[in-house]
Parts: structure tokens; sequence; C-alpha cells
């Protein structure tokens, strides 16, 4: 197979009969191969939105050659099922900016998967509040930038986030994430980065808000601790879940060993949640989603 034509289709709509049939055959009666497909119909329970959702991932023939070409292809499907239906080249690598603040353990396990094969991604920019980690980037041949909030100016933060802005159109960034970067975005900022911005938190913590979690679940003697990545919204850490994961603790731990595991399963978590976003498996279903393994 040529890696040069494959694509994945991912699409929403009302479900109906007929999709599947639809889609597999016009993607055959145009040459195409098919080489996996996901479905998912949400249809059960009191939250059900009625959405159907599918993603395929096919090769193309030469006569297909770009996501373009393809769209048009599938304008009378798209219209006949009001279908929410995006095509990707699998050949063009996701451009991705990484914010840090100063916790690298998430920032340093990215890098890692990114050098070493294990997340198809390009990572042009790394941006920060802090210049902790100029040297950590600097190894990796990544520019760094230091954009400091100047927290005398009422208007610091949004003059801090337009510059972040400037870097996300200038090396036209895919998707921005948020690893260990200990700010709280405007709500501007959150609806320009829409469905394109995962951040990661400590979970399963609801008790323990603020500096320190991991110290403070240790004094509360907790016995299950976790993380979450998540899309970015104006709500605070309350956006479309993509991923999460525990880990069991218990009283021979001390709270350097609760932290020293939290931030492991923060950086397993949020490697996850990126690489299923740039991958294309991860469909918006009103405030939850769908995740194609």
């Amino acid at each position: 197979m040529d890696p040069d034509r494959q694509f994945v289709l991912t699409l929403s709509c009302r479900d109906t009969k007929g999709i599947v049939y639809a889609v597999s055959g016009l993607l055959y009666q145009a040459g195409c191969n098919i080489i996996d497909s996901q479905q998912f119909g949400d249809l059960e329970g009191d939250d059900a939105t009625g959405l159907f959702f599918m993603r395929v991932h096919f090769e193309a023939p030469p006569h297909l050659p770009d996501a373009a070409t393809l769209d048009t292809l599938f304008a009378h499907v798209r219209s006949q099922f009001d279908m929410d239906l995006r095509f990707h080249a699998l050949a063009r690598r996701p451009r991705l900016l990484l914010m840090v603040s100063q916790h690298g353990h998430c920032l340093n396990d990215l890098l890692f998967r990114w050098k070493s094969g294990q997340l198809a991604v390009d990572i042009p920019a790394i941006v920060s509040n802090h210049t902790t980690f100029a040297d950590l980037a600097a190894s990796y041949g990544i520019p760094f930038h230091h954009l400091p909030l100047d927290k005398a100016r009422a208007d610091g933060k949004r003059e801090q986030e337009r510059a972040v802005q400037a870097i996300v159109e200038r090396e036209r960034i895919d998707l921005v994430v948020l690893a260990r970067y200990m700010q709280i975005l405007s709500a501007e900022f959150c609806d320009l980065l829409k469905g394109r911005a995962i951040n990661i938190h400590h979970s399963f913590l609801p008790s323990f808000k603020g500096a320190r979690p991991y110290y403070q679940a240790h004094a509360r003697g907790v016995k299950l601790i976790g993380a979450t990545a998540h899309y970015v919204t104006a709500d605070l850490d309350e956006g479309p879940i993509i991923e999460q994961d525990v880990e069991r603790v218990d009283h021979t731990m001390s709270a350097e060993d609760f932290t020293a595991v939290g931030r492991d399963i923060e950086s397993r978590v949020l490697a996850r949640a990126v690489r299923w976003h740039v991958e294309h498996r991860v469909l918006m279903n009103g405030h939850k989603s769908v995740i194609f393994r």
C-alpha cells in the first residue's frame, strides 16, 4: 500500500438506513480500497443524541489524488444525509504547538514519542510563560517562545494569547497541546481553538483543587488517582473527554510517590489523546466524544 495515497474519512449525521452502503459503495465504485472501517450509532440511553458516526481508512487510486477531489466526489452523499464529512490525507503530518509552564513530564514524554517516531506529527514550536524548558526545546531543535503574562496590565492575558495566536497562524498549527500549561485560557481564545486544543489534568481527586493536589490526596488517604485528557472549552476542565486512566495507591506510599504516579498517568493519558486526535479517531458527540481506537 502506498502511504501517499491513504486517507481517513470521518463523518457524523442523523442515524438512518443506507449510510454505510452509500459511503462504502461510492468508495468501491471510485476504485478505493477500504483498509479499516468503524461505525457507531448513539441510540441507547436517555442522553442519546441519535447521531451516527463513521471512520474509514482507505487507499485511493491515482485519479483521486487529494482530499479536495474526494470531497467533490462525495458532494451528493453529503447533501443526501446532511453529513459533517471530512477527508484527511495521511501523507500530511499534523502540526502541533506544545504549551508548558514549569512541570515538564508531559512535554518531555511527547517530545520523546515524536523524536522516536511513535507520534507522527511535526512540532514547529513550544510556548511557555517561563524559561524553564528552553534548553530542553533546544536539545530537540524546536523553536522555544517565552511569552510571559504581564499581570500588571488588565489586558495582559489577551495580549499574550494574541502572541500565541500569531504563532498558531504563522506555523499553520493543527493542534495546541496544553502539556501542563498552568494558565486559564480566555473564553475568546477557547472559542478560537475549539476542537483543536487538548488539556490534561489530574482527576478522581474532586475534593483537591489548587496547588499540590497529590499532597492533599495523600493527606486524605486516597486509594485511587488518575488523569483526564479533554478538549479545551471556556468551562474549566469540563470539555469533551478524550481519555482517562487510574492507578491504585496505598498507605505505604509517600506524597512524593503519589505525585510520581500521577505524573506518569498524566503523560500516558495525554499521549494517547494526542495520538488519537492526530490519527482522526475522535469525533464530537455533543458534550461527549466518540473514539474509534
